[in-house]
Formats: structure tokens, C-alpha cells, sequence
């Protein structure tokens, strides 16, 4: 089948390499001449483990391709899919349809005949509604179903999640377009997966949900670990027990520092303010949104607490800016109120990222970015484990510890042994257990 994939951002881009992978012929359309000449080069915009060589491989075996000319890219498609952003409005935080609404626009235009387009975007309930009355009212004499097909992406891995996923949704109003999207996935590599046909309506809901549901767990063992500091329990063992019960599993029940990233921040607001529109209250959802925010707020003030109240005059080391491991996105990344704090209170702060420091270097100002973890370290009052990247869980701690001026290590992610840090002559302070204690059974805990 010929793909039309409108964005050549983080799913778009995604989609259409993993698409073309399976066989079928996929354009990739964008308007940014600059990224579009790096992508023919060869150069992704984004890093994503494994999507470099699956992008320039497909371009070699011309099943890929990328254009500007959303006409000509059109031109006998079977489908084409809306992957534009669809970031948070600054005014009131629904998600801003304008990008969605002008490719709809566009593609009523330039269409050559008959099209099912499908929005791989996500998008509030109804936008395909509205999708569908933009393409009729341009009177063109071709027939036009919208499609939602919402994806499952977690950034690090998300060609697995592609090419493996858990479950594919088709969201359709007639048949046609139900088949052509069925035809899409009806390829080798996607036997046994569960395909779930809903209307289209409830395939938008569903997106917003599930990561509100994700988004909600993930605070939910936050806040649990919270208690375990408290009250003297190990949030490791807390999360193993009841991720062994089958109803609620142990996905996403690592403890750290807050959610982050392109898709749980701004969905939880957007499902809230879509609620809202609808009349119904989702207080569990505002909830997991404050408690969120105030949580990467307070990260902060734990490393003051780890430097007996001030961070004044003192040097941090911050070992990890992404929201989380293989990315370099640094939206909402629990890294960017901590700095900034940090700095508040006086503190210089060095850091360092195996992928996110192009990213990062044009969020903060007056922060020192390092070559590596140890570059990071020397020197510094304190070093800070901020994203469970492997290469800070395999991290050298007696090396490390030459290398500082203070021997406190600080480990949002629960990524190290402290009794192995301990043995290496620090001051071993984490999330979910009493800091003062050893780790006797010496367990590094498994990232998402």
C-alpha cells in the first residue's frame, strides 16, 4: 500500500520507517526544509534507538521517502495519517488543534481522489468530527472517512512498541475506511495482535485515557514511596508485592522524580479540560497533575536536606536530563525545575546527559555541561542521579568518589546499590526507604 504520513516529528517519523519496514511504499511529508534535507542525509531530528538505521535502510530499498510537496506525495495514496504536534494551548491548556485543522485543510486541497485519512495525532474527543467536516466542505468530489488510530509510543523503545505492540486501535464510522486502515496492519509481523474496532470516538478517548491511567500509577507509587520513608518501609519490595498481583502488574511502578516527557503532561491536562467541556469533574486526574508538578518541585529541596538545609556556594552534579532514559526529550523533564532551583538557591550546577545536552543547553543558562559522568562529578558538593540511563547504573563509584569534593550521592531512580555506594565512602540518600540504612541484599532495581 502507498502511506502518506503528514509530520516527520516523533511519531510520524517513527510510523513511517516502521511502515515502510513492513513493506508498504511511505512519504514522509514536512514543511521544515531543514529537517527534511538532514532526514535525506540520513540525520535524525530525534533519538531513538534503532530508528537511524531503519530510516536510512528503507531509503536504500525505496519503500521511503521525504518531500514538501504534499500534492505530489497524495498522488494514488491509499491513506494518508495526520501525525502533527498537538501541544498544550498557553491560555488554557486544551490542546491546540491548529496544526491538525491545517493539514486537514491541506489535504482536502491537494487530494487526487478517494482518501481515508487517519489521525495518528492525539487529539480531543470529536477532533475527528471535525477532521471529517473540514475535508467535505471543500466540495471536491472525492469520498473522505477519518480515521483514529491513536499510538502507543514509549519514547526509548518505541520501534518495539511499533512492531510489537500490545494491541492496535482502529476507530472507524463505515466500512471502507474501517477496511483500508485493517488492510494497513494486515501484514507479516502483526499476527496474534489483538485489534480492537471501535467507533471513532472511542478510539480518541481511549488514548487520553490509558495515559492518564499510566500517568496516575506512576504518581501513585510516588506518593506510596513517600510513606515508605516515612513510616520505614522499602518501596522496592512494596512495589514488587503488589505488581505481582495480575490486576495491576509491576509496570510503571518505579519510584522517582515525576512523570515528564512529550505525551503524559500535556494528555492529563487535555483529558481534564475536555472533561470539563463535557461538564464532568475527573478529580482523580487533577490530582495526579498537582501532585506531579509539586513533586519535581520538591526534588529540590531533598538535595538541600541531603546538604544539611543550603546549597549555597556548593556545586552540583546532575547526571541525567532527559525526562527519562534513550531520549534526548527534554519536555517537562523533571531536570528542568530542579536546575532552576537549584540555581535559586545558589548552587552551581554541572551536568551531564548521554543524548539530551544539544537539547538542554537551550533550556538552562550558567550550567556547566560536562563530557561524561565523571567530568560532571569532579568537584562537585553533590552528585545527583536524575535519569536511569544504563551507563549511571554501571557507574565506576570508587572512580566516582575520587573525583568529588563532597561524598554525597543523591539517586532519584533507585538505579544503585547503597550498600555498594556506601562501601565506596558515600553518604547514600534515595527515593522510598529510610536514607541512613543499608541495602543489605544490595539490589539495583529495574528501570521501566
Amino acid at each position: 500500500m502507498k502511506l502518506v504520513i503528514i509530520g516527520s516529528g516523533y511519531v510520524g517519523l517513527v510510523a513511517g520507517a516502521c511502515f515502510s519496514e513492513l513493506g508498504h511504499s511511505v512519504v514522509c511529508v514536512d514543511n521544515d526544509m531543514r529537517k527534511l534535507e538532514a532526514l535525506k542525509s540520513g540525520i535524525m531530528p530525534i533519538y531513538e534507538p534503532g530508528l537511524e538505521r531503519m530510516v536510512v535502510a528503507n531509503m536504500a530499498a525505496g519503500r521511503l521517502s521525504f518531500t514538501d510537496d504534499l500534492g505530489a506525495a497524495l498522488v494514488s495514496a491509499d491513506a494518508a495519517f495526520i501525525a502533527v504536534g498537538t501541544p498544550p494551548r498557553p491560555t488554557d491548556g486544551h490542546a491546540d488543534m491548529k496544526y491538525v485543522f491545517a493539514v486537514a485543510r491541506a489535504i482536502a486541497e491537494k487530494a487526487h481522489g478517494d482518501l481515508v485519512v487517519v489521525h495518528k495525532s492525539t487529539v480531543p474527543v470529536g477532533t475527528g468530527d471535525e477532521v471529517e467536516q473540514i475535508l467535505n466542505a471543500a466540495g471536491r468530489r472525492f469520498r473522505f472517512s477519518v480515521v483514529s488510530n491513536p499510538e502507543f509510543l514509549r519514547e526509548g523503545v518505541a520501534i518495539g512498541d511499533f512492531m510489537r505492540p500490545d494491541r492496535i486501535v482502529i476507530g472507524a464510522e463505515d466500512e471502507w475506511a474501517r477496511a483500508v486502515v485493517s488492510r494497513v496492519y494486515g501484514v507479516k509481523g502483526f499476527e496474534g495482535t489483538s485489534v480492537l474496532h471501535t467507533s471513532r470516538r472511542s478510539a480518541e478517548l481511549l488514548k487520553y485515557a490509558a495515559n492518564a491511567f499510566l500517568a496516575m500509577k506512576i504518581t501513585f507509587i510516588n506518593e506510596i514511596a513517600d510513606l515508605c520513608e516515612a513510616a520505614g518501609g522499602d518501596i522496592r519490595d512494596v512495589a514488587d508485592g503488589i505488581g505481582l498481583d495480575s490486576r495491576i502488574g509491576r509496570k510503571f511502578l518505579n519510584a522517582g522524580p515525576g512523570y515528564g516527557g512529550s505525551c503524559f503532561p500535556k494528555d492529563t491536562l487535555a483529558i481534564s479540560k475536555t472533561a470539563r467541556d463535557h461538564k464532568v469533574q475527573l478529580r482523580t486526574v487533577e490530582t495526579v497533575i498537582q501532585v506531579n508538578e509539586n513533586r519535581k518541585r520538591a526534588m529540590a529541596l531533598r538535595v538541600l536536606d541531603a546538604c544539611n538545609g543550603s546549597v549555597r556556594g556548593k556545586t552540583i552534579a546532575v547526571l541525567g536530563l532527559a525526562f527519562k532514559a534513550d531520549t534526548d526529550d527534554m519536555r517537562d523533564s523533571p531536570a528542568i525545575p530542579l536546575i532552576q532551583a537549584l540555581q535559586d538557591f545558589g548552587a552551581t550546577v554541572r551536568a551531564y546527559d548521554p543524548e539530551a545536552m544539544d537539547n538542554a543547553q537551550g533550556i538552562f543558562s550558567h550550567v556547566t555541561f560536562c563530557d561524561d559522568a565523571m567530568d560532571a562529578a569532579t568537584g562537585a558538593d553533590a552528585v545527583v542521579i536524575l535519569t536511569e540511563w544504563q551507563e549511571f547504573r554501571e557507574l565506576n563509584l570508587l572512580k566516582l568518589r575520587s573525583r568529588v569534593a563532597a561524598p554525597l550521592l543523591v539517586d532519584f531512580r533507585n538505579l544503585l546499590s547503597e550498600d555498594a555506594a556506601v562501601a565506596s565512602g558515600f553518604d547514600y540518600w534515595c527515593i522510598g526507604r529510610k536514607n541512613s540504612a543499608l541495602d543489605l541484599l544490595g539490589r539495583p532495581i529495574a528501570a521501566e
